[in-house]
C-alpha cells in the first residue's frame, strides 16, 4: 500500500511511524494497555452478543483475586487478567466464522473452524492465490490522488491475517511456537495470536498444518460499477466477504464485510456470490446474486435507490466524531477518509486528532497541517475538516469541529498525569478557537427516566462517562451532547431529557467514534456516517454554516430515519414565546424502512404516538406521522423521536432518531423543571465525591479548580429553583 508522496512531509512521516508502530506491537500499536486497549485484540474475535459475558467473567476474574476490595476499586483493576483466557472462556468452545482453534488436547492437537476459501490463479498472467478475508489485500490501494506520483511506502498496512486461539486442555503447561515467538503456556491456558496463511504454529515440537485449513477453487473477476462512490459488499455463500486489490477487509457492526469506491474490479470464487451496493443511510439496497465464471470479467451494474434527499432540503448530515488512526490492525490513510466519505454521500466528516491512553496524540501533525482548511476531497455537499478529541476518562470526551487551529492541550489522566484542569478549560481555548463543542458517546450504563443520578456516575472511575457535562453544560461552555453514539443511545436520551428539562440549551448530535484503522471491531469498524446529525443550514454548505447550524439547535440526529418536527410551523432550535392558556399543534413526520413509532415528548414525559407493525407495512410505506395539541400552563421543550425495528442498515444495537427541542417559553419563563434541577444538583455532589477520591491530582489547588467550577454549576442550578 502507499500514501501519495504529494502529502505534507509530517503527515506522510507520522504515518510511516504508525506503520512501524503496528508492525511491533501490533493492533495496540504499543498504547499503555488500559482495559479498554486490551480488549481491542478480542473485540476483534468477539461477537457483539459476548460483550457483556466477557466483561462479567473479567469483572469476577477480579474480584476472585481481590477479594473483600469496594466495587469501584475492583473496576479500577479492569486490566490485571488474562484476557486470552476469558476470551476463551466466553466463548465456551463455539467460535465465530473468522476465528481458528487450536485445541491442544492431552494426546493431540486438533485444529477447528471454517476453512479459507482461497482463488486459484487467473489466466495465463494470474495473480498469486487470495485468500478470502485474509489474504486479498497486497501492495496497492485505493487513494486520493490529487496528482500522479510515486508512492511512500507504509510498512503495516496489508493483509487481514488470520486469528488463531491456542487453547491448551491439558494439566501440565506446553510449549507453543508461533512464527518463532515461543511462548510457555500454563496449564488450560490461552493465547490469541495471528498468523499469516504460511505461517508456523508448533504445539511442544510438532507442527500444525494451517494449510489444511485452505479450500482452493476457480476465480472469475467482477467489475462492479454504479455510477457514483458506493459502499459495496461481495459475499459467498459463507458469509466470507471478498476486495479489490489492496482494499482492506472492513466489516461493520453485524460482520458484512464491505469496502468504498466506483468502476472496480475485484477476483471472486467461482460460486455463488452476493453484491449489494448502497449509498449511507440516505439510499437504499442495490443487490445482485450471480455465480461467476471461471476466467470470465463480468460487469455488475447497480444504482441504490433514493429513500429521501436531505441536501434538497437545506439538510446536511455530518458525523462529528469519526479517527483516521487511533491504534488498530491497519494504518488509514486520508484517501480512507475520503473513500468513505463520498461512497456514504456523507455532507460533513470530523476527522479527530487524539489519543487512545497515552500521550501520543494520532494524526496530529493532519490537524496542525490542515487547520481551517477544508480537507482535500471536500466539494460543495462534501466537507471534511480535521478536529479534535478532547480526552479524559474520569470526567469525559468531547469533540471539536473546525478549530481554526490546534489547541495547546489535547487530554489529561493519563501517562500518570494529573486530572486536571477541568474539561471546562478545554472546552473555553477550544471555542476561543471557533470550534463546535459537544460530548462524544456520553454514558454506557443502563440510565432510565426514573433512575437517579448515581446511575450515570458509577463507582467505576474512568469508563469515558460524560460526568463534567452537567456542570459545563449549566455555565453555557458546550454546544451539543451526542445523543446518538456507539455507547448507550436509550441513556444517553435519558440524561439528555433531565439537561434541557433542567433549563440547559443543548444541540442533540451524532459521533459515531468510527475509526479506520480497524477493519473488524464491533461498531467502531463501520463506516463514518451510520449515525448522522443533521444541520439546517442556512445558505451554502460550510464548516461555518454547519456549526453555526448546530449550535442554533437546528438539528435532528439519526441511525437511519428521516425525522421532521413542527411545532406551529416551527422546528428545532426555535423558541415561542407564549402565554399561559395557549395552545400549540404539534406533528412530526418519519420516513425509512426501520420506522417502527414515532412519539412526541415535552417536558411532562410522551404526549401523544404513532406505531406502526411491521405486518402492516407494504413496500414503499415508509413514512408515518403523528399529531397533537398541546395546552401550554408551564414552560416546556417540544421534541420528537423515532423508535425503529430491528433492521440490516442500523449499524449498532439500537435504532432511534431525535430532534433538538423547540422550546416554549410561558410569560417570559424558560422550562426548569424542580425536578430535573435538583436531579443535577445531585449529581454535582456525586462528582465531587468521585473526583476527592478518583482523580489523580498533585495540589491542593487542583481539587480546588474543579470544586470551583462545581460551585458556579450549583449557583446556576439553584437560580433556576428560584
Amino acid at each position: 500500500m502507499g500514501a501519495e508522496s504529494t502529502l505534507p512531509d509530517r503527515v506522510a512521516g507520522a504515518l510511516e511511524q504508525y506503520g512501524r508502530l503496528l508492525d511491533e506491537h501490533g493492533i495496540t500499536w504499543g498504547e499503555p494497555e488500559l482495559h479498554y486497549v486490551k480488549f481491542f485484540a478480542r473485540r476483534r474475535v468477539l461477537p457483539p452478543a459476548l460483550f457483556d459475558r466477557f466483561w462479567e467473567l473479567v469483572l469476577k476474574a477480579v474480584a476472585e483475586n481481590h477479594p473483600g476490595e469496594l466495587p469501584d476499586q475492583l473496576a479500577a483493576r479492569l486490566a490485571e487478567p488474562d484476557y486470552d483466557r476469558v476470551l476463551r472462556d466466553t466463548l465456551d468452545g463455539e467460535l465465530p466464522g473468522h476465528l481458528v482453534a487450536v485445541r491442544v488436547e492431552p494426546g493431540e492437537v486438533v485444529l477447528e473452524g471454517a476453512p479459507r476459501t482461497v482463488l486459484l490463479p487467473w489466466g495465463k498472467a494470474g495473480p498469486t492465490a487470495a485468500a478470502r478475508d485474509d489474504g486479498q489485500n497486497s501492495d496497492g490501494a485505493v487513494t486520493w490522488r490529487p496528482t500522479a506520483a510515486p508512492a511512500v511506502r507504509l510498512p503495516g498496512r496489508g493483509n487481514e491475517r488470520i486469528s488463531l486461539l491456542i487453547d491448551s486442555r491439558r494439566e501440565g503447561p506446553c510449549a507453543v511456537s508461533v512464527d518463532g515467538e515461543l511462548r510457555l503456556l500454563d496449564p488450560y491456558g490461552a493465547w490469541l495470536v495471528e498468523v499469516d496463511r504460511d505461517g508456523s504454529v508448533v504445539v511442544d515440537g510438532v507442527a500444525v498444518r494451517l494449510e489444511t485449513m485452505l479450500r482452493p477453487i476457480a476465480s472469475a473477476r467482477l467489475r462492479l460499477v454504479a455510477g457514483a462512490p458506493c459502499r459495496w459488499s461481495v459475499v459467498d455463500a459463507d458469509h466470507g466477504g471478498w476486495f479489490p486489490p489492496g482494499v482492506p477487509a472492513r466489516h461493520d457492526y453485524h460482520g458484512r464485510p464491505y469496502f468504498h469506491g466506483d468502476d472496480l474490479v475485484l477476483e471472486v470464487p467461482c460460486a455463488p456470490l452476493t453484491v449489494t451496493a448502497t449509498r449511507g443511510m440516505e439510499y437504499g439496497e442495490a443487490t445482485l446474486e450471480i455465480v461467476p465464471v471461471p476466467g470470465r470479467e463480468q460487469r455488475v451494474e447497480l444504482t441504490p435507490p433514493r429513500l429521501y434527499d436531505a441536501a434538497a432540503r437545506g439538510w446536511y448530515g455530518g458525523d462529528l466524531h469519526v479517527h483516521l488512526n487511533a491504534a488498530g490492525d491497519v494504518v488509514a490513510v486520508p484517501a480512507d477518509a475520503a473513500a468513505a466519505q463520498h461512497g456514504e454521500d456523507l455532507h460533513v466528516l470530523n476527522l479527530l486528532a487524539g489519543n487512545v491512553s497515552g500521550s501520543r496524540v494520532y494524526d496530529r501533525e493532519a490537524l496542525e497541517h490542515w487547520s481551517d482548511e477544508d480537507l482535500p476531497w471536500s466539494d460543495a455537499t462534501h466537507v471534511a475538516r480535521m478536529g479534535v478529541e478532547y480526552r479524559n476518562d474520569l470526567l469525559g470526551h468531547v469533540h471539536a469541529f473546525a478549530p481554526r487551529s490546534a489547541p495547546t492541550r489535547y487530554h489529561t489522566g493519563f501517562d500518570g498525569d494529573a486530572d486536571w484542569p477541568p474539561n471546562a478549560d478545554a472546552l473555553r481555548e477550544l471555542r476561543a478557537l471557533g470550534a463546535l463543542v459537544g460530548y462524544s458517546h456520553p454514558f454506557r450504563a443502563r440510565i432510565g427516566d426514573g433512575d437517579p443520578p448515581r446511575r450515570a456516575v458509577p463507582p467505576a472511575p474512568r469508563d469515558c462517562a460524560a460526568r463534567e457535562l452537567v456542570a459545563d453544560a449549566a455555565l453555557g461552555l458546550v454546544d451539543s451532547v451526542d445523543v446518538i453514539t456507539h455507547a448507550s443511545i436509550p441513556s444517553t436520551a435519558a440524561v439528555y431529557r433531565r439537561l434541557i428539562g433542567a433549563g440547559n440549551r443543548l444541540a442533540v448530535t451524532a459521533g459515531t467514534d468510527a475509526t479506520i484503522s480497524f477493519t473488524r471491531s464491533h461498531n467502531r469498524s463501520n463506516p463514518p456516517g451510520w449515525a448522522r446529525v443533521y444541520a439546517q443550514v442556512e445558505g451554502e454548505l460550510t464548516a461555518r454554516s454547519f456549526a453555526a447550524a448546530v449550535r442554533a439547535g437546528r438539528t435532528f440526529a439519526t441511525t437511519g430515519p428521516w425525522l421532521e418536527l413542527s411545532v406551529e410551523g416551527h422546528g428545532p432550535g426555535d423558541v415561542i414565546h407564549a402565554r399561559p392558556g395557549d395552545r400549540l399543534t404539534v406533528t412530526a413526520t418519519a420516513v425509512g424502512p426501520e420506522v417502527a413509532a414515532v412519539r412526541i415528548r415535552t417536558a411532562d414525559g410522551v404526549r401523544a404516538g404513532a406505531e406502526r407493525l411491521l405486518v402492516d407495512r407494504g413496500p414503499g410505506d415508509d413514512r408515518l406521522t403523528v399529531s397533537a395539541e398541546l395546552r401550554l400552563d408551564e414552560p416546556t421543550y417540544v421534541i420528537a423521536e423515532v423508535l425503529c425495528d430491528p433492521h440490516p442498515r442500523t449499524l449498532t444495537a439500537t435504532g432511534y432518531a431525535l430532534t433538538s427541542p423547540v422550546y416554549v417559553d410561558v410569560a417570559g419563563r424558560r422550562v426548569a423543571r424542580p425536578g430535573d434541577v435538583l436531579w443535577c444538583l445531585e449529581w454535582l455532589d456525586l462528582l465531587e465525591g468521585l473526583i476527592r477520591q478518583h482523580a489523580r491530582l498533585v495540589a491542593p489547588y487542583q481539587f480546588g479548580d474543579h470544586v470551583c467550577l462545581l460551585q458556579q454549576a450549583r449557583a446556576v442550578y439553584r437560580g433556576r429553583l428560584g
